[in-house]
């Protein structure tokens, strides 16, 4: 145990840290334990070990663990000379030694601790290191893409562990990688590669799949549910980010926050309008004129609310999603004239009128047959177009079906 180290009798006086032998003494114990947690927390760069510089040209552990303790060691020395290139190139040194021993271990996952903490180091690294790779010249995401690469080889190896007991499965490592690969391909904008990620959990075994950690699923499933909301599965994705938000720490106010930022627009797809306490609690307020809008099938509205906040939806990605908002908005608006009419057999005039009166003054009465029949097409209204009346005949059962039904 940790109380077991020693650290005060090993002073660094020249740099007012930690001495290299007991910086290994302490990894050596760890490692004859098979304490994977604690060796984890030795070269992690968050470690009090890794504020300090080293010069050591050997090091008294085995292989490959050596290894990874050099590369260790050479990384925290380049972060603290602000050399993030060097650093990411180091740490992904640690990473790929890591993988090939891992590899080789059979019935035996206690390195899973140090997976966890050597990959999340080297995705904060490759952020770093893709900023400085910029200013260089190259392309934005570089070092996101080499990060993914690195962490598609220790993917493969804790996939491919299916025949391994549950107790002792490297499989239980799975959700923390892919939930750093959606980190990575959200960024460099590659979604498509998240499906098979997808798939690679939803054929994990139950009884691994159900018990990863709650900050793990809470992660895994706000990416999985923003990739189903830009897929237009509102259904899979509403309930992914509900998840998400329900299980997310109350005290984690901006998480929170942006998480809400995709689950409103996928509820308002879904005719489900949050209530203003909600938004003005989370400081969401773009949202109260999207939903006023769109209850009341006020397209005028809806336009000038998405110019209006266009910077902050076009940031959180939302944007086009909000476009699609107004079907919903018309759909609304056309319901409107159902009910005030009272009829099932509708002059097609009234609803061009009412798209003129809307702001859409361009519209004419072939262009709202096609929106009417468009409408018809997609399941936002039951009935049919009579080209001969130039009327709208709906069904007398469920004229507007609830967007649930057909969404």
């Amino acid at each position: 145990c940790r109380s077991c180290w020693d650290l005060s009798s090993g002073i660094n006086a020249e740099y007012g840290g930690v001495s290299v032998k007991v910086m290994l003494g302490a990894a050596r114990e760890a490692l004859e334990n098979d304490d994977g947690r604690h060796f984890a927390e030795i070269i992690s760069i968050n470690h009090q070990f890794s504020k300090q510089p080293w010069s050591v040209s050997h090091i008294s552990l085995d292989v490959p663990f050596d290894q990874i303790v050099f590369e260790h060691f050479q990384a925290t020395d380049a972060i603290l000379a602000g050399d993030f290139l060097t650093a990411y190139n180091h740490q992904s040194n640690v990473v790929q030694i890591f993988a090939k021993m891992f590899k080789v271990q059979k019935e035996d996952n206690w390195g899973l601790p140090l997976m966890n903490v050597i990959i999340k180091d080297l995705y904060l690294l490759a952020r770093k290191a893709d900023l400085v790779a910029v200013s260089n010249g190259e392309a934005v995401g570089t070092k996101i893409d080499a990060c993914a690469d690195v962490l598609m080889t220790v993917f493969r190896v804790c996939a491919s562990d299916s025949r391994t007991s549950i107790e002792y499965s490297k499989r239980w490592g799975l959700m923390t990688i892919i939930n750093l690969l959606f980190k990575c391909y959200f960024k460099t904008n590659k979604l498509h590669l998240c499906k098979p990620l997808i798939k690679a959990i939803d054929n994990n075994n139950k009884d691994i799949k159900d018990e990863y950690t709650i900050a793990d699923r809470v992660t895994y499933n706000y990416f999985v549910g923003v990739k189903f909301m830009f897929d237009n599965e509102f259904k899979a994705a509403e309930r992914c980010l509900t998840f998400a938000f329900e299980n997310c720490l109350q005290s984690s106010m901006s998480n929170k926050r942006k998480i809400l930022t995709y689950l409103i627009p996928v509820k308002i797809s879904l005719g489900f309008m949050p209530k203003v306490t909600v938004l003005k609690k989370y400081d969401l307020c773009e949202f109260e004129n999207v939903v006023t809008a769109v209850r009341n099938g006020n397209i005028k509205l809806l336009n000038q609310t998405i110019e209006e906040h266009a910077p902050f939806f076009i940031r959180a990605g939302i944007y086009l999603i909000l476009e699609k908002l107004k079907v919903i908005t018309l759909r609304n608006l056309f319901k409107k004239i159902y009910l005030i009419t009272s009829s099932f057999q509708m002059d097609v005039t009234n609803f061009k009128l009412a798209l003129n009166w809307q702001g859409l003054e361009d519209v004419d009465l072939d262009e709202t047959e096609c929106i009417l029949a468009n409408m018809i097409n997609d399941g936002f209204i039951k009935g049919y177009l009579s080209e001969a009346h130039k009327k709208m005949v709906v069904s007398k059962v469920t004229a507007f079906p609830a967007l649930t039904d057909f969404l």
